[in-house]
């Protein structure tokens, strides 16, 4: 079994905008100079930090493969901007393709044996942008729950809400409407959303997604610019985002997943599979959007299917 080693560290990242010298934390678990790629874990949120996907270490002690998490600008243990709050021009999917690229640098990663991207929900779609870009030393691609484009995130989120029961809808309904989300029945109907398709661990909350619920109530200035007033009003920055266009690019052989009661709904997986070239689409029954905290067995299988995509010799790597 590998020993597991672990590294803290903080990479410079310079913002032309901003004059503030900024930051972005990572944490890295196992050794990078065991000849193996690591594995670069981009969260979600956006604004969630890193530390609901860390049962993705397992990598290492499992499968051999070392794993870099790390805290995107603007939450958790990197920089903070809060006076970047509302500034949609400012928080938009290219800053933190120059924050990957530049933590890539950093930790010198893109030589031989190069490194595996694993994106979970908005980290996916940060990463099948970043896949598209054809990165020096990227060899493998995971897109956890991710979205193709947000128009058919939009699509997948009504198709849910018109299984919630009516007075839910009706709560959910009446406050964007009114612009209010502090009611006891919306919350009502957000936490009913949240048990039965963000994550359907019993109990609820996992202790994992403590940390990143705490993240994105104390510091809203990312989630909030970038996504909407709540995961089901979304109004941000990522409005009209799409990779859809940029896919046949990605040239990295490339393992789809999402959960059957996921948030991230299958037709927001459709585009991965018809238009990347090299790709398997999985949808594990019974799963949500953090199936990977969810249990049932649901946990050790993503693992599993994970450290096999990433290991296994007899997928071809790009060329």
């Amino acid at each position: 079994m590998a020993e597991t080693q672990v590294q803290e560290g903080k990479a410079p990242f310079k913002i032309p905008s901003i004059d503030e010298p900024c930051f972005t934390y990572y944490k890295i678990i196992g050794d990078l100079s065991s000849g193996a790629p690591p594995v670069i874990i981009a969260h979600g949120g956006p604004g969630a930090g890193h530390e609901y996907l860390l049962p993705f270490a397992d990598l290492w002690q499992q499968y051999g493969l070392p794993v870099i998490f790390y805290d995107q600008i603007g939450c958790a243990a990197s920089t903070h901007l809060p006076q970047k709050a509302g500034d949609q021009s400012f928080w938009q999917e290219q800053l933190f393709q120059d924050e990957l690229d530049n933590l890539l640098d950093h930790l010198d990663v893109r030589r031989d044996p190069g490194f595996h991207l694993l994106g979970q929900s908005w980290g996916g779609m940060l990463g099948a942008a970043f896949a598209a870009r054809r990165p020096r030393g990227l060899r493998r691609l995971v897109l956890a729950s991710a979205l193709a484009s947000k128009e058919l995130a939009t699509r997948g989120t009504l198709l849910l809400r018109e299984q919630m029961p009516p007075d839910m809808q009706k709560a959910l309904d009446e406050a964007e409407q009114k612009g209010e989300y502090d009611s006891p029945a919306y919350k009502e109907a957000l936490d009913f959303y949240y048990r039965k398709h963000v994550c359907r661990a019993d109990p609820f909350p996992p202790a994992e997604l403590l940390p990143a619920l705490k993240h994105l109530s104390e510091d809203t200035t990312v989630y909030r610019t970038m996504n909407g007033p709540s995961p089901l009003t979304a109004d941000g920055s990522l409005n009209n985002w799409t990779v859809i266009p940029r896919l046949p690019k990605i040239t990295s052989p490339t393992l789809v997943y999402n959960g059957e009661y996921d948030t991230s709904h299958d037709i927001a997986q459709v585009p991965f599979f018809e238009l990347v070239p090299r790709v398997r689409w999985i949808t594990f029954p019974g799963g949500g959007h953090m199936c990977h905290l969810e249990g049932g067995g649901l946990r050790e299988r993503i693992l599993k299917v994970v450290g096999e995509f990433l290991t296994h010799k007899d997928i071809p790597e790009a060329q």
